[in-house]
């Protein structure tokens, strides 16, 4: 494995010099992506750091645990080659109201190609949202199919019965002021309650007011899209939206089944 680039003293936190700021700070709701900025969350180097938190959320734990027992080098880069979204998500005007969006980055699928020179020259930008297209199947698809409550369209449902989808899984990416916003708070307030409330997780939390994004230890969010999902912003088309919040059903639960099926499937 390759060593750490890393001295033995630990630095609990960081604090910016009197006067001074993120060394690239970013402008939430920018139109231009150059001009809004990477969300840079890297580990390995701390100097480059313009957002609290690390990527994968709760899995930084499980990630830690593999760096730890040397089944992961820790100066490992993932390969963002061929990973563009399957589908065409955005831009929507929504992107550019810093009050509309503040959970997610709404360039987190899009980061490896907009950011793609700072990439190049040994920035350590990852992506927060990824787009697939899978195909999924519904016992009771195939009941309404073989009952002929249901038809093909070769688009959506297909002969076969799987259903085309295209999974966007989220990442969250906390931009803490619309988030204080949002609850009717100051962002200190905020900050310093996030602070306690983790036991001291965070300390930039309180100790870097310049950095103004989050990326928090929670899990993310996925969304199912049936149809093209191009439409999500025409308002000529409407949408149904279903939301699940959670599984709260499952073996690990020791529950004997999976309530998200028919959550999902008959709300």
């Amino acid at each position: 494995m390759t060593k750490p680039n890393k001295s033995g003293h630990i630095r609990l936190t960081s604090h910016p010099e009197p006067g001074a700021a993120a060394r690239r700070p970013i402008v939430w709701g920018a139109r231009d992506p150059a001009e809004r900025g990477p969300i840079v969350a890297t580990v390995t180097r701390p100097g480059d750091r313009n957002a609290i938190g690390a990527h994968g959320g709760a899995y930084g734990v499980y990630r830690a645990l593999a760096v730890t027992s040397g089944a992961m080098n820790p100066l490992a880069r993932p390969d963002l080659a061929n990973t563009h979204p399957a589908a065409a998500i955005g831009p929507h005007r929504q992107w550019f109201d810093p009050a509309r969006i503040v959970s997610l980055d709404p360039f987190g699928h899009v980061a490896q190609e907009v950011f793609a020179k700072e990439i190049a020259e040994g920035l350590d930008i990852r992506p927060t949202i990824a787009v697939t297209r899978a195909r999924i199947t519904l016992p009771e698809i195939a009941d309404a199919m073989r009952a002929r409550r249901l038809e093909a369209d070769g688009d959506v449902l297909k002969a076969t019965g799987d259903v085309a989808v295209v999974k966007i899984a989220i990442e969250p990416v906390w931009h803490l002021p619309g988030v204080a916003a949002r609850f009717g708070v100051e962002e200190t307030a905020l900050r310093r309650t996030l602070f306690e409330q983790t036991g001291g997780m965070y300390p930039e939390l309180v100790t870097r007011p310049d950095m103004h994004v989050f990326l928090p230890p929670i899990g993310g969010a996925t969304a199912y899209v049936f149809g093209d999902p191009a439409r999500l912003g025409d308002r000529r088309f409407k949408l149904a939206c279903r939301v699940h919040d959670e599984c709260n059903g499952s073996d690990v639960f020791g529950s004997d089944i999976c309530t998200c099926r028919p959550y999902l499937a008959h709300g």
